[in-house]
């Protein structure tokens, strides 16, 4: 495995597992075939309704909970300083765990000010080893990072060939923040897998499309957490260390980006309405 250090010093393994929809009643085993496969960090949120899963998997992996690094995010309706205190702590019940090896405020709406407050509280105490954000795009990042004591060490975006957040990736580095992938294969659109140069350079290495678009993205610098209830696709995404790509198949890839979200925008008022209504 390779890894990223943080701003801090803590050391993020660059390739992890996600359990965004996956079903609360199949992520522990799809958590625990992860972890036979190889994979040590975990990402999942209190809004995915399945920490509970995530948690005793990694209990009855049998492996030391040192040798996870795991993320789960605060959620819109646990925003602001006494609601997510509290959040913290069930989320740490409903894990297992006694600290939390990354903690990220899941969407930049209501008071996250507050929650940032109290993520800081729970990092001083040791609850919390790193602490960041998700879905902040730069001015809302920039205007946290500048207030913040603790600036955000992981910014999680949608980030994958057809959005590679150059402009966003440019503020994060100034910045001394990693930026992570949520969505690497956009979920399949942009008729994603069918790509054209990524099967191309990816036959050139006998590796798939989704194969050589974590390559590119690891070698982008960034962190990525691939999702699959199916351990095939899981020991596929984790075999992505044995190839590199040449600077010129990077500079292909690149080409492809159309710098615009294949899912929503926060600068939308009607994806800020939708946001709304889950609260």
């Amino acid at each position: 495995m390779e890894y990223v250090t943080l701003n801090n010093g803590v050391k993020m393994p660059v390739l992890g597992y996600g359990v965004y929809q996956t079903p609360p009643e199949e992520t522990e085993r799809c958590v625990l075939d992860a972890i036979h496969t190889g994979y040590r960090s975990i990402d999942t949120a209190q809004a995915y309704g399945n920490e509970e899963g995530v948690g005793n998997a990694i209990a009855k992996s049998g492996l030391p909970r040192e040798e996870f690094f795991l993320t789960t995010k605060v959620w819109i309706s646990n925003a602001g300083y006494e609601k997510a205190r509290a959040s913290i702590e069930e989320s740490l019940k409903k894990l297992k765990t006694s600290y939390l090896d990354l903690l990220l405020i899941h969407q930049p709406f209501g008071d996250y000010y507050g929650t940032w407050r109290a993520m800081e509280e729970a990092y001083k105490a040791g609850k919390i080893r790193a602490i960041g954000v998700s879905n902040f795009y730069p001015d809302r990042f920039l205007d946290l990072h500048h207030f913040a004591e603790i600036k955000p060490a992981v910014n999680q975006v949608e980030t994958h060939v057809f959005q590679q957040q150059k402009i966003a990736k440019e503020y994060m580095k100034k910045n001394g923040t990693q930026i992570e992938s949520w969505g690497p294969f956009a979920e399949g659109k942009n008729n994603y897998f069918h790509n054209p140069v990524l099967m191309e350079i990816g036959a050139k290495y006998n590796k798939s499309v989704a194969q050589t678009a974590l390559r590119f993205l690891i070698q982008s610098d960034v962190v990525v957490i691939p999702k699959s209830t199916h351990i095939e696709r899981m020991e596929e995404n984790f075999r992505v260390f044995d190839f590199k790509l040449t600077g010129e198949e990077m500079a292909r890839i690149e080409a492809l980006d159309g710098g615009e979200s294949l899912f929503f925008s926060h600068y939308d008022p009607k994806t800020v309405e939708w946001f709304m209504t889950l609260v």
